[in-house]
């Protein structure tokens, strides 16, 4: 796809929003208003990969939003992995890369890949 403009990306945007509540898990593929959906996401879509590009999250973002998740306190996560609750704080603050070791223990114990822990 060539280079979207913001006004394309914007009309696309604003086609999506028209079409979203007309358009159910019931349109065939082949209906013009899916069809136009599908074509206006995909616009709407490498715009935003190309403008607005998505972080990944920083290990102690990983880690904070995982306990949220999981409900699990920073005092029993400590215990589970063999640290101090102070270090579990280290790493949350940023204060702190966790070793390799208790990198491998975070991804068990909250369920959190490998990949997005090394950031990759």
């Amino acid at each position: 796809m060539d280079m979207i403009t913001k006004e394309q990306y914007e009309f696309a945007l604003a086609k999506v929003e028209e079409l979203l509540p007309l358009v159910g898990d019931d349109t065939p593929a082949n209906d013009k208003k899916a069809l136009e959906l599908s074509l206006m996401s995909d616009i709407v879509i490498a715009y935003e990969k190309l403008h607005y590009p998505v972080e990944k999250p920083t290990v102690s973002e990983l880690i904070e939003l995982s306990l949220e998740e999981k409900g699990i306190t920073q005092r029993e996560l400590a215990n589970n992995i063999g640290v101090s609750p102070s270090r579990v704080n280290d790493y949350i603050s940023g204060r702190s890369e966790p070793t390799l070791k208790i990198a491998r223990l975070l991804c068990m114990v909250l369920n959190i890949s490998p990949s997005a822990m090394l950031r990759v």
